[in-house]
């Protein structure tokens, strides 16, 4: 009888312990983290020091313009616990730490704007934050302090692709700056007793320093795109395909140049992810609704912050915006809009999980599902199909196009109004006066000084911009310019038109 005990006990604790355990990432009984059998309090100081060095090391090499081969290079430094002559003793063990592809990834981050000195700043002089929600694949996240970086567990398959991507990735972020793919800063690999850990430095798409109402995860799919309860039951889900059009059937309302630039720039992105074959990526939204307040105690708008015309459109979605100001200038991915009932939403975007290629596994995962399911309407499926699907959701569902009654004085004056300004005065709010202050001194002033510059001085500052002066024209002339606007700009009877959602009433 004890033997029949302990034989069962010991089954409950192994069907526990798998409960615990996803991909590599395993929590023992004491509610400790590892990945690969490496505690990750462990692998994240290994890390820090490793990056630390690798970013420091690229000092000394003369910048030059970047050459086929160095997307091949992999630089390999020993970290003994004792330390050597150019690395430090630490209390991790040995290990060895390997940068792909350095002077790549330096051209990269400077493409990106951003320095040495402040890299290193926010990846390795304060603790790393471990996320919690380690998805389906079971990898380790780890984010900077300041929030503007993530780093992340990736398969051998996945490094070893997106090695042969680098090459395309380059010539796309030359071709199209504004793209919306991840951007990549730095591929690493750690190495201990006979285990590899690779590790892939992203961007952060959504700051913490913005409060997000809603997420989703969109991938154009139908077939099991619903979060699950346990998902819905956090404080801020990660929602899906289906989620999203229960809850926002009409769409994101945005103008028509706002719409069309956010349009060329994803089949620009799809058409790069189409000529690599990879499949099952993500359009990632965070929406922040200006107008629902925020319950960490941020700004809201009050009624004499608003523009007259902005009062005068009320119940027009979509018309409250400057037509050449909609899509952030300076922050690509950023997009201003409305939803149905009329609030101002400001929207990140961002393509993310592109290391996935239509490989003979997946393609027997398509083959299987669609036996069981409409074969169009799973999310995995070959390239073509699946940018085309990806694009076409976008396109209907998720944003719809608006423009303003011809006769309307949104529509006379050229949708010229102080939304966008009213935005930038709303995000610069959220930063603190110091912040706005030291920004300057990131990796200029503040180096020579040699002061400690606070990680927050990393986030971007979105000054506000005055309105515009303009005179009012009368309804005659605005009627005769707009009707010799439409005959410049009528479409070709042959070529088909995205739906356009036309807004009614003055």
């Amino acid at each position: 009888m004890a033997a029949m005990s302990a034989r069962t006990m010991d089954g409950n604790e192994e069907g526990n312990l798998k409960k615990e355990k996803l991909g590599h990432r395993r929590i023992d009984v004491q509610g400790e983290v590892s990945y690969k059998k490496v505690p990750t309090n462990a692998l994240m100081a290994a890390i820090q020091l490793g990056i630390a060095n690798s970013i420091g090391s690229l000092a000394s090499t003369v910048k030059r313009d970047l050459l086929l081969q160095d997307f091949e290079i992999i630089e390999t430094v020993n970290f003994p616990a004792a330390g050597t002559s150019t690395t430090p003793s630490h209390s991790y063990g040995d290990f060895r730490f390997r940068s792909y592809a350095p002077i790549a990834f330096r051209y990269f981050r400077e493409l990106f704007n951003i320095r040495p000195a402040d890299f290193l700043r926010s990846i390795s002089t304060e603790p790393l934050k471990e996320l919690s929600n380690a998805g389906a694949s079971g990898s380790i996240f780890y984010v900077s302090h300041d929030d503007n970086f993530i780093i992340k567990t990736v398969q051998h398959k996945e490094a070893e692709f997106l090695q042969k991507l680098l090459p395309g990735y380059y010539m796309n972020l030359n071709q199209n700056p504004r793209t919306l793919l991840p951007k990549f800063f730095g591929l690493f690999c750690y190495q201990s007793l006979g285990k590899n850990i690779r590790l892939l430095v992203m961007n952060n798409l959504l700051p913490q320093s913005v409060e997000m109402h809603e997420k989703y995860d969109l991938k154009g799919s139908t077939y099991k795109r619903l979060a699950s309860s346990k998902e819905k039951a956090k404080s801020h889900p990660t929602l899906k395909d289906l989620d999203f059009m229960d809850a926002h059937g009409e769409g994101f309302h945005v103008d028509r140049q706002a719409y069309e630039l956010l349009m060329q720039t994803l089949s620009r992105d799809c058409l790069v992810l189409e000529s690599f074959k990879i499949m099952d990526y993500s359009l990632l939204v965070g929406v922040h609704n200006m107008d629902a307040g925020n319950s960490n105690g941020g700004p809201r708008f009050s009624e004499g912050d608003r523009s007259e015309d902005e009062i005068d459109n009320e119940g027009e979605p979509g018309t409250s915006r400057r037509d050449d100001g909609v899509l952030d200038e300076d922050i690509p991915g950023r997009i201003y809009a409305r939803n149905s009932n009329g609030d101002r939403l400001i929207i990140f975007l961002g393509i993310i999980d592109i290391l996935q290629n239509y490989r003979l596994f997946k393609k027997l995962e398509h083959t299987w599902k669609s036996v069981l399911h409409d074969g169009d309407t799973i999310s995995v499926h070959n390239p073509n199909f699946y940018a085309q699907r990806f694009l076409t959701f976008m396109q209907e569902k998720l944003f719809k196009k608006v423009i303003p009654p011809p006769g309307s004085r949104s529509h006379q004056q050229g949708g010229h109004h102080k939304f966008r300004s009213l935005v930038h005065s709303y995000m610069a709010l959220k930063t603190s006066p110091s912040r706005r202050r030291n920004r300057k001194s990131i990796g200029e002033e503040g180096e020579k000084e040699g002061g400690a510059v606070s990680a927050r001085d990393v986030q971007p500052i979105i000054r506000s911009q005055g309105r515009r002066s303009y005179q009012r024209a009368d309804t005659e002339s605005g009627l005769r310019r707009e009707k010799r606007k439409e005959r410049l700009f009528a479409p070709s009877s042959a070529t088909e038109e995205p739906e356009e959602l036309v807004v009614s009433g003055v």
